[in-house]
């Protein structure tokens, strides 16, 4: 298969408020109050952990159907935990993102255990955004 390629244009409103629009879809990406922001919208980390949770539907889907099972729907909490004193330029101690994520996936399918836990480590190596998470990926800013 060729690559595709995704595209995003943001356009700061505020110091904290950004607006993003993609494929015909308008994101408002804003800080909450105790952080300085208007609340307008989800924070940044939110939106990873949201596009995180989109993704591991997509391929849970996907997976489920491949492997032969009915899979009718998911719930999925995630959460993470960080020190804003890097990116607030308070320390260098520790680094700016997440120390780790936790995502519970619970499965409405009559699937057995054993094709579950096969299906769950298949959607955990075939999730780009996890993938993007877990693994190095060069991120190139450039200066226009």
């Amino acid at each position: 298969m060729t690559d595709l390629k995704f595209k995003v244009i943001a356009k700061s409103e505020n110091r904290t408020k950004t607006i993003v629009q993609t494929n015909g879809f308008t994101m408002t990406i804003d800080e909450p109050k105790n952080l300085g922001g208007t609340n307008e919208g989800a924070n940044p980390v939110e939106y990873l952990l949201g596009a995180l949770s989109g993704c591991l539907n997509v391929v849970s889907h996907i997976v489920a159907k491949e492997l032969g099972f009915e899979l009718n729907g998911l719930e999925i909490e995630l959460e993470g935990n960080l020190n804003p004193a890097k990116f607030m330029g308070k320390s260098d101690n520790e680094r700016s993102g997440f120390k780790e994520i936790t995502v519970n996936i619970k499965p409405d399918s009559n699937a057995d255990k054993a094709t579950l836990e096969k299906w769950i480590e298949i959607v955990e190596s075939r999730c780009p955004v996890s993938d993007n998470i877990a693994n190095y990926t060069p991120v190139k800013l450039v200066l226009v």
